[in-house]
Formats: C-alpha cells, sequence, structure tokens
C-alpha cells in the first residue's frame, strides 16, 4: 500500500480508523523530508496492516499548527484515536521498522485505562 496525503479536512477521519497511522509532516523544500520519503513509502509498502499518511505543511499550515508542528520532518502515530508517538526528524529505516514492531507489540487496552486512569486523577486533584 503506498502512502495517502491527508488535509484538515481528512485528517480526523484518518485517526478514527481502527488501522494504525503514521503521519509524517514534511515540505518539498525540506531536504531531510526529501532523504527520508523513499524510507517512509518503502516502509507503506511492506505494512499493508497500517496506514501510512503525508502532511504537506506548506499546504495544511492550519492542521500543522493545531497539531504543533515546530520542525520537519515530524513523525506522528496514532492507533485508537491515541497520540502513540511524535518526534521530529528523520529515521532510519531500521529505526523506522523497530517503531513499528512497537506499535503493533502495544496492548491498546492498558493504554486506554492508563488514560483514563490518568483523566480520573486529574479530576480528583481538581475536586
Amino acid at each position: 500500500m503506498s502512502t495517502i496525503e491527508l488535509d484538515k479536512d481528512t485528517f480526523q477521519t484518518a485517526i478514527q480508523d481502527t488501522k494504525p497511522l503514521i503521519v509524517d509532516f514534511w515540505a518539498p523544500w525540506c531536504g531531510p523530508c526529501n532523504n527520508f520519503a523513499p524510507t517512509f513509502e518503502a516502509a507503506a509498502e511492506k505494512n499493508d496492516d497500517i496506514t501510512f499518511a503525508k502532511v504537506n505543511t506548506e499546504v495544511e499550515q492550519e492542521l500543522a499548527t493545531t497539531l504543533s508542528i515546530r520542525s520537519i520532518p515530524t513523525l506522528m502515530v496514532f492507533r485508537e484515536q491515541v497520540l502513540l508517538f511524535s518526534q521530529p526528524g528523520a529515521l532510519s529505516a531500521s529505526q523506522l521498522d523497530e517503531l513499528i514492531a512497537q506499535i503493533r507489540d502495544l496492548d491498546m487496552e492498558q493504554v486506554h485505562a492508563e488514560i483514563a486512569a490518568q483523566q480520573n486523577g486529574a479530576g480528583e486533584e481538581q475536586a
């Protein structure tokens, strides 16, 4: 599967999908972004259980600002509407493979339970 392009109108729908989502925030003028693109595309081709998406920050400035993208490339990983990873800088192919393995191995029930516990704890502190 190849990558898809996301914009402010399609981004929210993409993170609601049940498949994990890896988003590459990039710009055409960015050298490191262009160097990382073939690595990202190759990972997309061999991992069809994950959605790989790109956001052109030049075109989607509002979305980039909303998500606090301050440098590019930046990778974000979402699964079951939860942001699991956000990091600026290009990854090597082996680093991206390791990230993908971690995404697959993650126990999302536990993640949701931890989020709920944090939210409940924050609510109790405010009371």
